[in-house]
């Protein structure tokens, strides 16, 4: 079982920043690709980004792409959602989530364990 729990989400102005980070209690935190998800009230989740096992490949979605990087410290358990220049749009509750794999797909289904999620708000 791998349990994730996020943290540093909160309220921002546009232009702004914040880094959200991901705790995982999991042996082998390196097994596991990592992706955050966003979800909006009334819409679906929507995939972020996504990082490998060894950290070497990310992929983001295009509307972050350029503001948004993930890393993550397999020494520490740790995943993070660095995020710049932030929009209004970007407000939603962002989740962590995990998979045992070497990456992990874009789409929610493809991932086994989720955080609770931590709020994100944007204002103009």
């Amino acid at each position: 079982q791998v349990q994730l729990v996020e943290s540093g989400g909160g309220l921002v102005q546009a232009g702004g920043s914040l880094r959200l980070s991901c705790a995982a209690s999991v042996r082998t935190f390196s097994n596991y690709a990592m992706a955050w998800f966003r979800q909006a009230p009334g819409k679906e989740r929507e995939f972020v980004g996504s990082i490998s096992w060894s950290g070497g490949t990310t992929y983001y979605a295009d509307s972050v792409k350029g503001r948004f990087t993930i890393s993550r410290d397999n020494g520490k358990n740790m995943v993070y959602l660095q995020m710049y220049s932030l929009k209004p749009e970007d407000t939603a509750i962002y989740y962590c989530a995990a998979t045992r794999t070497l990456l992990g797909p874009r789409g929610p289904s493809g991932y086994d364990y989720w955080g609770q999620g931590t709020q994100v708000t944007v204002s103009s």
